[in-house]
């Protein structure tokens, strides 16, 4: 039998074409998001809130765009190098 097709990263779904994708700097909780899809951010605008070892940090835009697609919700785990969001 032929092999399956191997599956798309997990970290690279809903993520626009061409956008450019910001992940997760270390493990932790997303405790709050502050944009939403469409929004035109800033570069070092907060994003996201990220709780880490007790401690929150912000997630900033690393570049000026548009909010493509925001790939987490308030409450989940995440992972270094997981997609958090991306901007166009």
């Amino acid at each position: 039998p032929a092999p399956a097709p191997a599956a798309a990263p997990a970290a690279s779904a809903g993520v626009p074409s061409g956008a450019h994708v910001q992940t997760a700097p270390m493990p932790g909780k997303i405790v709050d998001v502050k944009v939403n899809v469409g929004d035109t951010v800033k570069v070092n605008q907060p994003v996201l809130i990220l709780e880490a070892m007790k401690m929150e940090s912000e997630i900033v835009a690393e570049q000026d765009g548009v909010v493509a697609s925001i790939n987490v919700a308030k409450g989940d785990m995440v992972n270094p190098g997981d997609t958090l969001f991306s901007l166009s």
